[in-house]
């Protein structure tokens, strides 16, 4: 799934692209990307002749500032969202088209579904998107002390994996950066938060912005089925990059010690059982 990195190099990618364009027309191949709406035509009437004025982002959403409306977009485990011309092929999965009255559209393509986009009033977005209004701080917008991150550490007392993925705690950390971060922090996934020193809490926060700062700049992570990419049709490099995720059995980077995979839920977390403590 798409994680904050990726979805912020949308959103930039966005911004250039698409913000000041008027939409001329869109099309829908079928009810699952817009379940939120009774049907087409609702979805439809409520973006036809609209000027995208900004992109913005919260946590893994992508917000179109559309007049009195907001358009939001999350992309799910293999959503895409690609800029293209009239005239290229359609891609399979492709469920909606976005053509702007310069020319040129904005597809979005989901081979698993589910992804999704919506329309709400700006008025109504707390109230009928609480996923969205409910959302922990976000890494890139709301800069705190490295005290006040320890207290809301201390007061959750989760297993610290758990925590970081917790998107009521921190917007936009999935399975991939909550492996990384850790690593670079030197700490196991399974540490209980509020069992944290002082210096320990130092490094979580600075391991924190740093791996998701590094990210963007290498335009988030495509794993190896290469389902995520850019505005531009791009993979992303940070996968290049991962310390631990997806490198079970390879020496870990830091110590030499084979990376290690267990089981999370329903997921896979990868950690050096050596300098991870």
């Amino acid at each position: 799934m798409p994680e904050l990195p990726e979805v912020e190099t949308l959103r930039g990618d966005l911004e250039k692209e698409v913000v000041g364009r008027r939409i001329k027309t869109v099309d829908v191949s079928g009810m699952r990307a817009i379940r939120r709406h009774p049907n087409k035509k609702h979805f439809i009437n409520k973006i036809e002749g609209q000027k995208i004025e900004r992109v913005t982002r919260r946590g893994k959403y992508l917000l179109l500032s559309l007049g009195e409306d907001v358009l939001l977009i999350h992309l799910g485990m293999s959503g895409q969202l690609l800029k293209t011309a009239a005239k290229d092929p359609v891609a399979p999965h492709t469920h909606v088209t976005f053509t702007f009255t310069q020319g040129g559209q904005l597809r979005f393509v989901d081979p698993r579904t589910f992804g999704e986009m919506f329309v709400v009033t700006t008025e109504a977005l707390v109230a009928d998107c609480p996923e969205v209004s409910e959302l922990g701080f976000d890494p890139l917008v709301d800069v705190m002390s490295w005290d006040a991150f320890g207290a809301r550490l201390r007061a959750r007392k989760v297993k610290l994996k758990t925590l970081l993925m917790d998107q009521r705690f921190i917007a936009g950390i999935g399975n991939i950066y909550s492996d990384e971060i850790l690593w670079a922090a030197g700490l196991r996934n399974d540490r209980s938060s509020e069992s944290l020193s002082t210096q320990e809490v130092r490094r979580l926060y600075r391991a924190l912005l740093e791996t998701i700062n590094d990210a963007i700049k290498h335009r988030g992570s495509s794993l190896a089925d290469q389902q995520y990419r850019d505005l531009y049709g791009a993979v992303g490099s940070y996968q290049s990059e991962h310390k631990v995720y997806a490198r079970e059995g390879e020496a870990c980077r830091r110590c030499r010690q084979p990376v290690m995979r267990s089981r999370w839920g329903q997921r896979s977390t990868f950690f050096c059982g050596s300098c991870q403590v």
